[in-house]
């Protein structure tokens, strides 16, 4: 074993898809994706793109049983470990014995990258929310030992090697990367039927006036009401994905390459970024189409902006997470720098708080993701009652959509997002999730479109490219 980590210089490109095609025959490749490039901006939300594949073990649950698959000599160890205890336990496992310490200049230097989903929630308040079988893993997440990091701000990217990867698998990465790209040899993507919601409107109607009883009886005060829509398809959801990030570059976006499943991922929000004991959380709440001139534009963000109710969404929102933060933050480094800002992305305006905080001394990554699992902006308010709530009139499991993508590094940085905006395909069908808060005023109808107007861009950027025989080239 190397006693020091490893770091190449490549050449820069802008587009990551190059890279994620170069290392997708190695096995649950991962591109987490900033969309800095596309966009001609390289803040902290779209600085980076991480590259990475072939992870030492990935830890899976399905329907309650924890599975840890050993990809390098082909084991699986089934453990009834609390998932989060599990996964310190990999980091810390994996550092043991690296004689030098991690590089704190990039953004990812081997750990913890995957999903975490929605349907999670019950193992973290067991008491509180019932399990909801379905067929898709609550969670999958792997360990891995190297990454290729693109730096659009510094117009840089490097490939990294933990001391830990074997060399074996360093030889078998080296080689990936130097192929000469080929034609791709996947089946196209096709999509055989338009995408159909899941959830009737009747069905819609009647969870959302429970919930205004609910509201009204003083049991919550906020409810994120989601519903799901899906198409059958057949060939290669990358397709996809490389298709909806043209239509809307974002940041946050991530396409997961898991045998089980695809995860196209185009969500703006931000769950939790932790950077050197720098904590920072950018919740969601409040939505308007973009306009279809400059003055309609205006006006639909000055109303966002405007909005009485949307600005009491947001504020219940804000006052959950500053609690869940300070559960593993410094007393009294929690603030909130920018309260109802807005950012705008191709199809909707948003109305975005920031809060930050100082990770404690003694708690680590895991810790702040556990007690801040899931976002409260796709919860409500009160958190545990708003995931019973949920879990009672949702009839589909959410899955990924609401949970958390993203990385936990080995050297103390992490980022990760709320999967809003996400797509999820199987071998045959493809999903995506769309939703709102509903509060005391909400009007029923309005919600409804809200839920529409948010996955519109991606639903119609499918259907128009590759429903049916109308398919055309990309």
């Amino acid at each position: 074993m190397d006693s020091a980590p490893v770091v190449h210089n490549l050449i820069y490109r802008p587009d990551p898809c190059y890279w994620l095609e170069q290392v997708r025959s190695l096995g649950y490749a991962i591109l987490l994706d900033s969309a800095g490039a596309s966009v001609g901006a390289a803040n902290s939300a779209r600085r980076y793109d991480i590259i990475t594949a072939a992870p030492e073990r990935v830890t899976v649950i399905r329907n309650g049983e924890t599975v840890v698959h050993d990809l390098n000599n082909h084991s699986r160890t089934v453990t009834v470990q609390p998932v989060f205890t599990l996964l310190q336990a990999q980091m810390a496992a994996v550092n043991t014995g690296a004689s030098s310490g991690q590089p704190s200049d990039l953004a990812f230097t081997g750990g913890l990258a995957g999903y975490w989903g929605y349907e999670l929630n019950h193992q973290l308040e067991p008491e509180r929310v019932s399990a909801r079988p379905h067929q898709y893993p609550d969670m999958l997440v792997g360990l891995y030992l190297w990454a290729i990091i693109s730096d659009h701000q510094n117009k840089s990217c490097q490939l990294y090697f933990h001391p830990a990867l074997a060399e074996e698998k360093k030889q078998r990465i080296t080689r990936a990367l130097e192929q000469q790209p080929t034609a791709v040899s996947a089946a196209p993507f096709l999509l055989k039927s338009g995408f159909e919601n899941m959830t009737s409107r009747q069905q819609y109607d009647e969870a959302f006036y429970k919930i205004q009883q609910w509201i009204a009886a003083g049991d919550c005060y906020q409810i994120n009401l989601t519903q799901r829509f899906s198409a059958d398809y057949q060939g290669d959801p990358w397709q996809a994905y490389q298709t909806l990030r043209r239509v809307s570059p974002t940041p946050f976006s991530a396409f997961l390459d898991f045998p089980e499943l695809k995860v196209l991922s185009h969500s703006p929000e931000r769950l939790l970024l932790s950077d050197r004991g720098y904590i920072e959380a950018k919740p969601i709440k409040g939505t308007r189409p973009r306009g279809t001139t400059s003055a309609q534009d205006a006006a639909q963000a000055q109303e966002l902006m405007n909005s009485p109710k949307d600005r009491a969404e947001n504020l219940m929102i804000v006052d959950l997470l500053r609690n869940d933060l300070g559960r593993n933050c410094t007393p009294g480094s929690v603030r909130v720098p920018v309260l109802f800002g807005l950012e705008s992305y191709a199809n909707v305006h948003h109305m975005v708080s920031t809060i930050t905080g100082e990770l404690a001394e003694g708690r680590d990554n895991l810790d702040l993701l556990r007690t801040s699992f899931p976002g409260g902006s796709v919860t409500g308010a009160p958190k545990i009652r708003a995931m019973e709530i949920i879990r009672e009139i949702e009839p589909n499991a959410r899955s990924v959509y609401c949970g958390a993508i993203g990385y936990i590094s080995l050297n103390g940085r992490m980022d990760t997002n709320i999967p809003i905006r996400t797509l999820v395909a199987d071998q045959h069908q493809i999903h995506v999730w769309g939703g709102g808060a509903i509060v005391a005023d909400s009007e029923c109808h309005s919600e409804y479109e809200e839920s529409l107007t948010k996955i519109r861009n991606l639903v119609q950027g499918l259907e128009r490219v590759y429903l049916s025989n109308k398919m055309v080239a990309t």
